[in-house]
């Protein structure tokens, strides 16, 4: 199999465990999504738009209904009175961290077929993927801290 194939299969895999987890806890991907950014601290919308790669109204639709359900809540922004932040409820903030918790045990899981040294192999090479991308970053892994 060729790095192309690879890649968007592997992203298809990814996608799949999140959507799995999602549904676990009776959230949507991009709800999933959402909880596990915000777990640091809150963002503004346009911090938010940039970093899941959403348009204005699709990120206010889906803020919309995530406080609907609880889980987030819109709050001034200190350094701006004009603009919104989106933070973590409590109730949020706990689903995220269970939800967070059982996302990386699945996808923890995935690469089990390989010997340690592989496995730091491919964390090492797709680590150099990602950055070289620029890709923000919308997900730790448990042990690091956030930032």
């Amino acid at each position: 199999m060729g790095v192309v194939a690879a890649l968007v299969r592997s992203a298809f895999l990814v996608d799949a465990v999140y959507a799995e987890s999602g549904r676990a806890f009776g959230l949507t991907p991009q709800q999933g999504q959402l909880l596990c950014v915000l777990m640091p601290q809150p963002y503004g919308m346009s911090e938010l738009g940039a970093m899941l790669g959403l348009a204005k109204s699709s990120l206010t639709g889906l803020v919309d209904r995530t406080v609907q359900r609880g889980l987030v809540r819109r709050e001034a922004d200190p350094r701006d009175g004009r603009a919104v932040r989106v933070g973590l409820t409590e109730e949020g903030a706990a689903l995220a961290k269970e939800f967070y918790d059982a996302t990386c045990r699945r996808i923890e899981e995935l690469p089990s077929g390989l010997a340690p040294a592989e496995r730091e192999q491919l964390a090492a090479l797709l680590a150099r993927v990602v950055e070289d991308n620029e890709v923000p970053q919308v997900f730790s892994e448990p042990e690091q801290p956030r930032p």
